[in-house]
């Protein structure tokens, strides 16, 4: 290992915390990595590292070191990329993330088309349900609903994701026609939780068009988006769900929309976010990819949910 890479080093260990954490990634002894440290402190002649058995902290000149690194980082980085550009045909390694369901239904197929397309190019996803730093953890482009809050970031919009209130028909013949906010906020609920996340209450326009909103009657949280679905077709509880999460339960009469003439506002909207404006051919042709698969105009899955364009409001302007 050069110095550079020992210097990088030190970069992963402050970002994952410890020895042992960088060691579990690149699946080394963890006392290589202290021993690569301990090099690079000899190099420079300057502790870097406050170590106890407990912790690990930077030291001031650790801190400037640790800087230069992720300039280091960028610097490599911007290099492999713009050499990529000049690639007539996309190559190298394509690092994806996507949330589950998402991934799982669309993320995936793209990459199927992809590769058929662009065999140079080796693919890798991790699906997973929290907010992934793209940057730190070394991502080439992630999919997610909302723009990014880290504004470095470059977003590019795939399509709403519009929400739709459902119920199975022996729930509403046990309870009879739902139409008015009261009701629905009486009857059992399921919904969508997960650590810090708890998602009762949902914004629509009245028709005085003022933004209102009404909350659910939870009955059943659940962490997994299919069995908000799974649910609500049970026959014990209502749901508000995404037009994404719907298959054919609809056009199978399993279940069916309610209190349609809400206007309901968007859950919000799935954008491809990649760090750098110049991304190298290989993303920005995956997006395309992707888009190709989900439609231009308006997103495959609303095609499983009869007239919905409208339903709900349609083209709302709580839309985004």
């Amino acid at each position: 290992m050069d110095f550079s890479n020992r210097l990088l080093l030190l970069l992963e260990v402050t970002e994952l915390g410890s020895f042992t954490n960088v060691a579990e990634q690149k699946n080394l002894d963890r006392s290589v990595i202290s021993k690569q440290i301990s090099r690079l402190e000899e190099e420079l002649g300057v502790r870097l590292l406050n170590r106890t058995t407990r912790s690990l902290s930077l030291t001031a000149a650790g801190n400037e070191m640790v800087n230069q690194a992720k300039l280091l980082r960028d610097l490599l980085n911007n290099t492999h990329r713009l050499a990529q550009n000049y690639h007539s045909e996309p190559r190298g390694i394509l690092r994806i993330t996507s949330s589950m369901m998402f991934g799982r239904q669309y993320v995936q197929d793209a990459i199927s088309v992809f590769q058929k397309q662009y065999p140079d190019v080796k693919c890798e996803l991790r699906l997973e349900d929290r907010v992934v730093d793209i940057v730190q953890e070394g991502f080439d482009i992630g999919f997610r609903i909302g723009r990014p809050k880290n504004s470095s970031l470059i977003s590019r919009k795939i399509a709403r994701s519009r929400l739709l209130i459902v119920a199975s028909p022996d729930f509403i013949q046990q309870h009879g026609k739902i139409e008015t906010i009261e009701k629905l906020e009486s009857l059992p609920a399921t919904i969508y939780a997960a650590p810090g996340l708890f998602i009762d209450k949902f914004t629509y326009l009245d028709e005085n068009k003022v933004e209102q909103q009404f909350h659910l009657n939870v009955a059943y949280k659940v962490n997994d988006v299919e069995m908000v679905v799974k649910s609500a077709v049970a026959g014990n509880t209502l749901a508000v769900v995404t037009a994404q999460m719907i298959e054919n339960e609809i056009i199978e009469g399993k279940l069916i929309p309610i209190m349609t003439h809400l206007n309901l506002e968007d859950f919000g909207t799935f954008f491809a976010v990649y760090p750098h404006r110049d991304a190298p051919i290989k993303t920005k042709l995956f997006i395309d990819v992707l888009k190709s698969i989900i439609g231009e105009d308006s997103p495959m899955w609303e095609k499983n949910i009869p007239d919905f364009a409208k339903l709900y409001g349609g083209t709302s302007s709580l839309s985004v």
